[in-house]
């Protein structure tokens, strides 16, 4: 039997955009298939872009004469075989030549809208695979299908069936199924994944389909408004209940072994084949102490047992699986080089995995041991588990990046098992969330521990086993590095700045060749990642395919601010900085000076005003970056010079040597009443996006800065301040004056910025993150790159077998984890190379 793993050829002359086909199996069940035939004539649908083809499955019976008959529009195939509803479904496909691919039972009908809002939902979203319709019972009153739950032992079942419905039914949700009855797949899709598993021949087949494009990327998307009734027909009790429990018993177990990934499959299967033997013998009552000589002790020569049928059901299955292991190893070794999901990520979506499902005694006791003898419940029940990591220490007093990895591990904790960890010190914890530090080997018993690991800055330097591993990476360049080094590294001399210049740009390129997902702040940025991305082949046909506008690869989410508005409980400036009266106007310069700023400009601007009004005050709330790493900027010790030299310092300029601390902000924010943003004209200036005047947002307060970056555009267009051309004194001056002395416009720009900031609260300006997270994939050409698809390069290009470079390798993997990790990345190796992947 065919094990149908490879794709379905598709039509001569290609699919055709916006037709969906439409495909019915009939065995033995003419009328009911005339009937649902004909509630097409109702369909909210174009006629001419949908066809309808019915396989008749060896029925005998005059089927395809009397549906010929009744409806002659229709495509009716003679199968010559009864193929089961799997097989039917695939040569309906065979025969079809939509983009999409619809089915439906024999004894379901459509509602008028089942085709429009199914379509509608696929041209909304391409990362959207499947639709499965909502199906109520005939008389549309009874829910039927809702949602697809799935238990831990590979058994689909529909938790929601046979209630009213009502309108929490009515919600679009991602789901792991839908049922056969009535659903929907892109036809290319479905012909690439080789659609049906024809060794199920019928039930579960939709539950392994689903499952199957859910760890391959794709997903199925539960459309209430694509709806469809059922009238519940059971066939097989005609052929025994104990037929349909040996079909079920069976293809669960398949459906097991080539979804599972490989830690899953170890912990289930062993114990899901027990419970199958103790499932069937308890469903019978059956003695399984027959055969025990201890508790069965009296002899007998009789060499045969009368049992009852439904007591064989689970060992025949587990032989029927048995019997099918070498074309199932095929399928599994094949899907599990696709898969796009961990096991993780999916478990979600089978709603409630720990359900014993059978009110049978002696059942559910041994349903209970097994699943504390293998672990099933901690495995099945966790959340994705994310490792959000920043090279920043995490101390009281943050910086941008270290603030930034901690609102991302805020947000995502809600929906996950979330660690933040530092690689440069910890001095702060969490209630919502491990915060941890680690650098070295020992790292990697963290990202071992990770489903998906998000970062910024070196971790691939400190952590190479990265590179070449499946984990989910999301590379969070929100910060050009290599731009700020052109400026930042001029202290270092010319060949410690090239030096620097180089080694970013490759620690940034190889972060970019990697990274499933890549975020960055803003759309200027956005095109500026792009095309340094183009440039190391990650923009190819497979990202594109997924993807046209290739959000799937590179999102924007800019820095935010916090969700709660700021709470001031002391004054921090006005009227405690010595010589800042409490009814001073001050002007705060938010975050660090750094060499590419400009505070020069903004000092002389304020010597000037201060002659007329003295009571304006300059205060710089940080000088020392809190992470000792980050040099000291000559900028910084020629402000202080300058300052020094008007004679302003402690007067009218007044400096925070030391940095504040993150949850004190809100105390010197509100204490000012204008934010400063001053920089040359550069590149870094070009694609940054500064974060200081974030706080400024958050804090209602207008802003002036000089143009040339993408706040200087946002500032201009939404009113949110005033900007001024770089080094420009004259014009700086009368910003300042005018957004400190003019309270009519002040009025206005602090109106304008209420509204604006509301977009960029942190669950806002995460929602992409979020989303990413909720449903995490390998990046297609990734995936390829580990797999068997040759149309994209792998993104570390092969080498030249080296016997000194399998030295170095050897000594660094037993350095890194001794015996242990060498086997480990030996059997890696192995694998890549049947596979003809590179070391």
């Amino acid at each position: 039997m065919s094990s149908k793993t490879q794709p379905l050829a598709e039509p001569k002359g290609g699919l055709q955009p916006g037709l969906v086909s439409v495909i019915l199996v009939n065995y033995k069940g003419a009328d009911d298939t005339i009937t649902c035939l004909k509630y097409f004539d109702e369909i909210d649908w174009p006629r001419d872009l949908f066809e309808l083809i019915v396989i008749d499955n060896d029925s005998q019976d005059g089927s395809v004469e009397k549906i010929r008959a009744a409806v002659p529009d229709a495509i009716v195939v003679d199968s010559g075989a009864n193929t089961g509803f799997a097989g039917g479904c695939n040569l309906g496909v065979a025969h079809s030549k939509g983009e999409y691919v619809a089915f439906i039972n024999n004894d379901a009908r459509p509602a008028a809208g089942w085709i429009r809002a199914a379509v509608e939902a696929f041209e909304s979203d391409k990362t959207i695979g499947a639709v499965a319709s909502k199906v109520l019972d005939w008389n549309g009153e009874l829910i039927d299908y809702a949602d697809g739950s799935l238990t831990w032992y590979g058994m689909g079942y529909k938790r929601e069936a046979e209630r009213p419905d009502a309108p929490e039914f009515d919600i679009p949700k991602d789901v792991l199924f839908g049922t056969g009855a009535a659903m929907f797949v892109r036809g290319a899709l479905y012909r690439s994944v080789g659609g049906f598993d024809e060794r199920f021949f019928m039930f579960y087949e939709d539950v392994d389909l689903g499952w199957r494009l859910n760890i391959l990327g794709h997903r199925m998307r539960y459309v209430p408004t694509s709806l469809a009734y059922h009238k519940h027909h059971v066939t097989m009790k005609k052929f025994g209940n104990f037929r349909e429990t040996y079909l079920l018993e069976r293809n669960a177990l398949m459906s097991m072994y080539k979804n599972l990934d490989d830690e899953s499959l170890a912990k289930a299967l062993p114990a899901a084949m027990a419970l199958s033997v103790r499932r069937s013998l308890a469903r019978t009552g059956t003695d399984a102490t027959t055969l025990d000589l201890e508790r069965s002790p009296g002899g007998d020569d009789v060499g045969t047992l009368e049992i009852d049928k439904m007591a064989l059901t689970g060992p025949y299955a587990i032989d029927y699986f048995t019997d099918n292991l070498d074309t199932l190893i095929e399928s599994r070794a094949q899907i599990q080089a696709e898969r796009r999901r961990s096991d993780r990520e999916v478990f979600p979506l089978f709603r409630h995995a720990i359900e014993a499902a059978y009110a049978i005694e002696g059942y559910n006791s041994a349903h209970d041991v097994l699943i504390k003898a293998f672990g099933i419940a901690e495995h099945f029940t966790s959340r994705s588990r994310i490792l959000v990591v920043t090279g920043e220490p995490l101390l009281e007093r943050m910086a941008g990046p270290a603030i930034r990895a901690w609102e991302i591990a805020t947000a995502l904790s809600g929906e996950h098992d979330v660690r933040l960890l530092s690689t440069a010190g910890v001095r702060v914890t969490s209630d919502d969330f491990d915060v941890v530090y680690q650098v070295g080997p020992k790292l990697q018993k963290e990202t071992d521990w990770a489903d998906i690991i998000i970062f910024q800055g070196f971790l691939l330097e400190g952590a190479p086993w990265l590179k070449d591993s499946t984990k989910i990476l999301v590379a969070d360049v929100y910060d050009p590095m290599h731009l700020e080094q052109l400026e930042q590294a001029k202290d270092l001399g010319e060949a410690g700045r090239a030096r620097s210049i180089r080694e970013t740009s490759r620690v940034l390129n190889e972060q970019l060749k990697r990274a499933d997902f890549v975020l960055c702040a803003s759309d200027k940025q956005r095109d500026f990642w792009l095309g340094q991305m183009a440039g190391q082949g990650r923009v190819n046909a497979l990202v594109y395919d997924e993807d046209e506008s290739l959000d799937a690869l590179i999102s924007v989410v800019p820095f935010g601010i916090a969700d709660e508005d700021p709470v001031q409980a002391t004054h921090a400036i006005k009227g405690v900085v010595p010589g800042i009266g409490v009814d001073d106007k001050v002007i705060i310069w938010g975050g660090g000076v750094y060499n590419w700023f400009d505070p020069l400009t903004l000092i002389r601007a304020v010597d000037r005003i201060r002659v007329r009004h003295p009571e304006v005050k300059l205060y710089f709330m940080g000088l020392k970056h809190p992470n000792p790493g980050v040099p000291d900027m000559k900028i910084a010790w020629e402000t202080q010079q300058l300052a020094a030299s008007l004679g302003l310092t402690d007067k009218h300029v007044f400096f925070n040597t030391g940095w504040v601390p993150y949850a004190e902000r809100a105390n010197y924010l509100l204490d000012a009443d204008l934010g400063v943003s001053t920089h040359f004209h550069h590149v870094e200036t070009a694609f940054s996006f500064r974060t200081r005047i974030l706080d400024y947002l958050w804090a209602n307060l207008p802003t002036v800065a000089t143009s040339g970056d993408t706040f200087g555009t946002l500032i201009a267009t939404y009113n949110l301040g005033r900007v001024v051309p770089p080094e420009d004194a004259d014009a700086l001056e009368a910003a300042l004056e005018e957004m400190l002395f003019d309270e009519a416009a002040i009025a206005d720009v602090r109106s304008a910025v209420k509204v604006f900031a509301e977009d960029y609260r942190w669950a806002n300006v995460l929602l992409p993150l979020v989303e990413f997270c909720r449903f995490p994939r390998r990046a297609p050409d990734l995936a390829a790159a580990f797999g068997k698809d040759e149309r994209v390069a792998h993104p570390h290009p092969k080498e030249q077998w080296s016997l000194s470079r399998d030295v170095k390798l050897v000594k660094g993997y037993l350095a890194a984890g001794g015996p242990v990790e060498l086997s480990r990345r030996a059997g890696g190796r192995l694998k890549r190379l049947v596979r003809g992947t590179p070391g």
